[in-house]
């Protein structure tokens, strides 16, 4: 498929960030009336079932996504990283997280992306972007350190399970980006289906009961936008940005989810809170100016 322009493919990437730092505070508020591994499920039974509608209305019937034989094992490794792992280890993650503590530590993706990026696909880094990072990781670490008073009912094996969630998403981003001149709206439905059959399935399998159709309507809304329109407009802009790129304009995501759960939920943070997300921020900010005076382009394979 063709590739946008630079002006474009950011947008991708930042409505990608809305729409997904939109969703961890609203998916944290079903944490408590289902299993980890079921909400996760849902979240991407909504994401596949939603996106697969669209492309079978748009298209008028099937249509071959244009994926090659070598292609599909990308596409597999990264369903499995970032829609049957990453989603569980975040549910587990928010069980033991405020919401805007957990959307902090969702900078950890943009680190892990880009450290992929540079040191397994070859990518371009320098002394800037690295210390961008640097401080992202300080940040984390003080929303994680034990007994911070960053906010609410956080404790370090929350945050260790989100970070865990983030080097899952991390793979993915870095797999899918193998696949993007694909199909867009099919890599992102596909990966919702294929997660979504496994997570409830072990679900089902291990007797947790599915949830009244008044608690999973929301939740498959929530995935539909939060998973897979996000998912959609990340592989677009993967096209034209690679990897770490498009990750650091991902970074956009955290803060949206901040946003949400202080001005919608009303949750509680400390001074504490706020010197990790000044940290997080300053180190985001120093990777985004570096990526548009470093203006000329490299090919992917």
């Amino acid at each position: 498929m063709r590739a946008l322009n630079a002006p474009t493919a950011v947008l991708a990437a930042l409505g990608a960030a809305v729409l997904f730092g939109a969703s961890t505070p609203f998916a944290k508020q079903f944490v408590g009336d289902m299993p980890a591994l079921l909400l996760a499920g849902l979240l991407y039974l909504g994401s596949g079932v939603g996106l697969t509608a669209f492309r079978l209305m748009r298209d008028r019937g099937w249509r071959n996504p244009g994926l090659a034989r070598l292609e599909w094992p990308w596409l597999l490794a990264a369903a499995i990283c970032g829609g049957i792992a990453g989603p569980v280890l975040l549910m587990l993650g928010l069980a033991r997280s405020s919401a805007a503590s957990a959307s902090l530590l969702l900078n950890f993706e943009v680190v892990l992306t880009a450290m992929l990026a540079w040191i397994v696909f070859k990518e371009n880094a320098n002394r800037r972007v690295v210390t961008g990072m640097v401080l992202v990781v300080l940040g984390g670490l003080v929303l994680s350190w034990p007994g911070a008073p960053t906010g609410e009912e956080n404790s370090w094996l929350g945050a260790a399970f989100i970070v865990g969630a983030c080097l899952c998403w991390a793979l993915d981003n870095n797999l899918t980006r193998r696949v993007s001149n694909s199909d867009a709206v099919f890599i992102a439905g596909l990966k919702g289906l294929i997660a979504a059959a496994v997570n409830i399935g072990l679900a089902i399998f291990w007797g947790q009961p599915m949830p009244p159709w008044s608690v999973a309507a929301p939740v498959l809304l929530i995935g539909f936008l939060g998973y897979g329109v996000s998912l959609t407009l990340f592989v677009v802009a993967l096209r034209d940005l690679g990897a770490a790129r498009t990750g650091a304009y991902f970074g956009a995501a955290p803060f949206m989810g901040v946003a949400i759960a202080i001005a919608v939920f009303d949750e509680t943070t400390s001074p504490l809170f706020w010197g990790a997300g000044l940290l997080m921020a300053t180190g985001l900010w120093l990777h985004l100016t570096e990526r548009r005076v470093h203006t000329h382009r490299h090919d992917h394979p």
